[in-house]
């Protein structure tokens, strides 16, 4: 019998596909189309949010029959709060130059509509480990969408991935630059964050017919 039953597995493989919070809920939307011109950007900030949901679930699940209902959202708000302190403090410390990328987008996971969401829609109602799984799930989700947008908006728009040349030099004209090549300023803007997201979406119902609304 394998660890995870397949309930349990479902609350992980179906944020990544057919229930993905961006591509579907349209959740996390914002961050998606501000910190996803570099790849590194995404990826810190996916892993902040798996922290922070992941954690912030079970804290949720665990004292949900202790919470007056009359402030549970303050209660959510400061546990999501606390979270997110820590990512910043560690990024501060360890990623000093990365920090100051995200910035205030860093604190604005407060507000993330995915994780209040997690919080309401699930914590509130299930144990401490499906609660883990749910945040777990969610996050990947939406870290999954993150990093191919800033895959695709740092190769397309700097000719680079993770800050290395991929695409060669676009100063002394070499790789793809010395046939032509240059690089699309436009990915580099917001909008076009936006419309990489939709062909996803556009890719992703293509697919899967079922998640065409009638």
């Amino acid at each position: 019998m394998g660890l995870l039953s397949k309930k349990d597995a479902k609350l992980i493989t179906d944020p990544l596909a057919d229930n993905n919070p961006i591509t579907i809920q349209v959740l996390g939307i914002c961050s998606a189309l501000a910190i996803t011109a570099q790849l590194k950007a995404s990826i810190v900030m996916a892993v902040s949010v798996m922290f922070v949901l992941g954690i912030g679930n079970v804290v949720i699940s665990l004292i949900r029959n202790i919470i007056p209902s009359k402030i549970r959202i303050i209660v959510q708000l400061t546990v999501v709060a606390a979270l997110v302190i820590i990512v910043d403090q560690v990024l501060k410390a360890f990623a000093y130059e990365l920090s100051k990328t995200l910035s205030v987008f860093v604190g604005l996971i407060i507000t993330n509509c995915i994780i209040m969401g997690r919080f309401e829609a699930f914590a509130l109602g299930n144990g401490p480990w499906k609660s883990f799984l749910d945040g777990i799930g969610n996050s990947l989700g939406y870290g999954v969408i993150l990093i191919i947008v800033g895959f695709f908006r740092e190769l397309l728009g700097s000719g680079t991935l993770l800050g290395f040349k991929v695409l060669g030099d676009p100063i002394e004209k070499t790789g793809l630059y010395a046939l032509g090549y240059e690089n699309n300023g436009f990915m580099l803007l917001s909008p076009m964050a936006l419309i990489v997201v939709g062909i996803i979406i556009w890719v992703q119902r293509s697919r899967n017919k079922d998640l065409i609304e009638d």
